[in-house]
């Protein structure tokens, strides 16, 4: 493997880890606040869906883009009345969410397009296309650093940029505006955030609506990105592998992209590198297709015990009369 192939790996690595690490930002923000959601992979699967048939049907990807963000943020909502307002079991309620996302967009999918629960390819204005930077033409040819910039940098789509900024834009919310100390508050004691006269009950539903946006980014990515359309259960996992991810970086921004970094990884060398040889032996392209969710059972397994949620994480607040 020479520098070049390194650098088209790890262009394939940030691309798939991009709608992982918008995820993880989504359960982060939720999960500070006190919030559990496991109907991250609902979101953006419904994300995914709108951004996409509306995208087809309006011609804009921008159109698409909100819908999708919509469409998230509703289902962020439905999770927030039924966890927040009315106290239900969040996990229930999360579990609930990704069966809804799952069955609604084939039907509404087939109902639409009767296309078997896809909706039709998209082209031209209706995706997102890679972004080319400045000089990079020019910086082509110069030692290491060029082909870094153009290979790497440069030539990402749009969202992938986004996704990048917003990991240093959540850790300047979270621990430099007082918005972030009293939402990580209500996350470790919402009677002290209640004492002192703050809404809980509005700090977690901004939380969910947070998390709701960043799916809705994720979902979107994946139909008018990454992938040119809508396909049945095209997120793959990837909200449960984004979940796992936020407990192995202990619910931190930084930690957090460089974890989903790792999974983007294994996924393209998944892709790229298929019947491995090393030595006599092969190993087989099922086995590194299986490799980010063995790390994820893995990552389960052996370091939930060792990260420490928030401590009201899941826990309803009734405000005491």
């Amino acid at each position: 493997m020479d520098f070049l192939d390194i650098l088209q790996v790890l262009d394939s690595s940030v691309r798939l880890a991009t709608p992982l690490l918008l995820a993880c930002l989504a359960g982060l923000f939720s999960e500070r606040a006190g919030v559990i959601d496991i109907g991250l992979e609902g979101k953006m699967l419904v994300a995914a869906f709108f951004s996409a048939a509306i995208a087809y049907m309006s011609g804009s990807v921008w159109v698409g883009l909100l819908a999708g963000i919509a469409a998230s943020v509703a289902l962020s909502l439905i999770h927030g009345l039924a966890s927040i307002t009315f106290r239900g079991n969040q996990l229930i309620s999360g579990v609930a969410i990704n069966f809804l996302a799952a069955g609604m967009t084939v039907l509404v999918a087939q109902h639409w397009f009767e296309q078997g629960g896809r909706t039709p390819s998209l082209t031209g204005a209706g995706r997102f296309e890679s972004v080319t930077l400045p000089l990079s033409e020019t910086l082509r040819n110069v030692p290491i650093l060029g082909p870094i910039y153009h290979e790497l940098i440069s030539g990402q789509f749009l969202l992938v940029y986004v996704a990048v900024l917003i990991v240093p834009l959540t850790w300047w919310v979270l621990y430099r505006t007082r918005f972030g100390l009293r939402l990580r508050a209500v996350g470790e004691n919402p009677a002290a955030v209640d004492t002192a006269g703050i809404s809980v009950t509005r700090l977690r539903y901004m939380a969910v609506i947070i998390c709701g946006v960043l799916c809705g980014l994720a979902g979107a990515y994946l139909a008018t990105a990454l992938q040119a359309g809508f396909v049945k259960d095209m997120t793959a996992g990837r909200g449960f592998i984004a979940l796992a991810a936020l407990i192995f970086a202990k619910w931190k921004p930084w930690p957090a992209m460089w974890t989903c970094l790792l999974f983007g990884v294994l996924q393209a060398v998944a892709l790229r590198y298929q019947n491995i040889e090393i030595g006599n032996f092969v190993i087989p392209v099922q086995f590194m297709d299986a490799l980010p969710y063995i790390l994820t059972v893995v990552i389960l397994a052996g370091l939930v015990g060792r990260a420490v949620p928030p401590l009201a994480g899941g826990e309803p607040y009734s405000k005491e009369r």
